[in-house]
C-alpha cells in the first residue's frame, strides 16, 4: 500500500458550460493505492475549487468540490481486463498508472448541470432582466395581448390632447 497526498494544477478542460475547475487551480489528491489480486485499487478524496455562474440569475459562484473516489486499475491479462470491455477498465501500464483521466472523469461528471447561487434563487425577470431577489414584491410588467395591440394604439391618448382619447362617432 502507498499513500499519495499531492496538490497539482488543474488542466484547462475540467468544466462544463456554466461551471468548472479553473485552469491552474490547485487540485488536492489524498489517495491510497493498494495492491490487490487484479491490479491496483485507488481510493480516497479529491478536492478542487469551482468557479461558474448561477443558472438562474447568472451571478458568479465559487465553491469547493469534494469527491470520494474508488477505481481499480487492472493488470494487463488479469481476469478483470479479460471480462470487461476496453473502455470500462483502466489498466496498469508497466509499473505506472495514469491518475489524470480518473480524476478528470470524477470531477467533470460530478459538476452540477444547473448550479445555483442559492437554493431559493428566483432567477431573472423575463421582461426587464433584473434579479427577482433585488426587485420589490409588487414588481410586474403590463402585458398587452398582441392581438389587441393595434386597437390599443388607436385608443391611446394622442400627444396633443392630454388625458383625452380620440374617439370616432358612429
Amino acid at each position: 500500500m502507498q499513500e499519495l497526498d499531492r496538490t497539482l494544477p488543474a488542466p484547462a478542460d475540467w468544466k462544463i458550460e456554466v461551471i468548472g475547475v479553473p485552469e491552474g487551480a490547485p487540485v488536492h489528491l489524498d489517495l491510497r493505492l493498494e495492491s490487490v489480486m487484479e491490479g491496483v485499487l485507488v481510493s480516497g478524496e479529491i478536492t478542487a475549487p469551482l468557479v461558474g455562474s448561477c443558472a438562474r440569475c447568472l451571478d458568479p459562484i465559487e465553491d469547493t468540490l469534494r469527491l470520494d473516489v474508488q477505481e481499480l486499475f487492472a493488470y494487463s491479462g488479469s481476469t478483470t481486463e479479460e471480462t470487461s470491455d476496453e473502455d470500462e477498465v483502466r489498466l496498469v501500464e508497466g509499473e505506472r498508472i495514469d491518475l489524470e483521466p480518473m480524476v478528470r472523469d470524477a470531477v467533470v461528471l460530478s459538476l452540477p448541470l444547473a448550479p445555483v447561487c442559492d437554493e431559493d434563487c428566483a432567477g431573472l425577470c423575463a421582461e426587464c432582466g433584473q434579479r427577482w431577489d433585488d426587485l420589490p414584491d409588487d414588481h410586474s410588467h403590463e402585458q398587452l395581448d398582441p392581438r389587441w395591440a393595434g386597437l390599443a394604439a388607436k385608443l391611446a391618448p394622442s400627444p396633443g390632447t392630454p388625458g383625452e382619447q380620440n374617439q370616432e362617432e358612429n
